[in-house]
């Protein structure tokens, strides 16, 4: 379960809900109170609280975490750079488009028990795994969960299978999604592996994605 990634430092492209006026949003350069996006491939450099001709408004920046967020619409994102992301398309559609980043992964913005955490799209992996660290972040109790173990680059480590409360991903939320656990710092990203993409339709076109949700 293991991952290395190396993130570029440029292009987040995030595609806003259709509600929002459809606009495509690139995060190319974050400084303090101020960033550079480009806007439906115009490039805009906004200070926080300006907002582009598109009706694009910068809210805030961190540097430190590298991300900005931005309201369209009354609707917020919140841009990272070094991840390549497409939002969901509104609450209707329960749907994500995602696009692959210069390695070939996918990764997709979302939350576990209301945590907010960046996805590694993992078909390979049977069930959601998190690291310990992460784990503690959205308030589970692992130890009382189902004790194992699991391989890592390290060796064999152990690992508890818990039910997550609620797993969202854009507009898509399941609930009491089996996930594993893993103590240590493994893996970096928690892995969005079967037992939640069981629960979806998976459409790849080259660099995009696109999950929907099954009914």
């Amino acid at each position: 379960m293991n991952r290395l990634l190396t993130y570029p430092l440029f292009l987040l492209l995030i595609a806003l809900p259709a509600v929002a006026g459809a606009a495509d949003i690139s995060l190319f350069a974050l400084f303090k109170d101020k960033a550079i996006l480009l806007v439906d491939g115009t490039r805009r450099v906004l200070t926080i609280g300006t907002e582009s001709p598109e009706g694009v408004k910068l809210v805030s920046t961190d540097t430190q975490a590298e991300e900005a967020e931005v309201e369209l619409k009354g609707k917020r994102e919140t841009l990272r750079l070094g991840v390549v992301y497409s939002a969901f398309q509104g609450a209707a559609n329960e749907s994500v488009t995602l696009f692959a980043d210069t390695k070939g992964f996918f990764h997709a913005q979302g939350s576990i028990n209301g945590a907010a955490v960046t996805f590694l799209v993992d078909t390979g992996a049977s069930t959601i795994a998190i690291n310990s660290a992460t784990a503690k972040r959205a308030g589970i109790d692992y130890a009382k969960g189902r004790a194992g173990t699991a391989r890592t680059a390290s060796g064999h480590t152990p690992m508890y299978s818990v039910q997550l409360d609620t797993v969202k991903v854009g507009d898509i939320v399941l609930r009491n999604v089996e996930a594993g656990v893993i103590v240590g710092p493994q893996p970096e990203t928690p892995l969005l592996g079967m037992s939640f993409l069981n629960a979806l339709e998976m459409r790849r076109d080259g660099n995009k994605m696109e999950l929907t949700r099954r009914y």
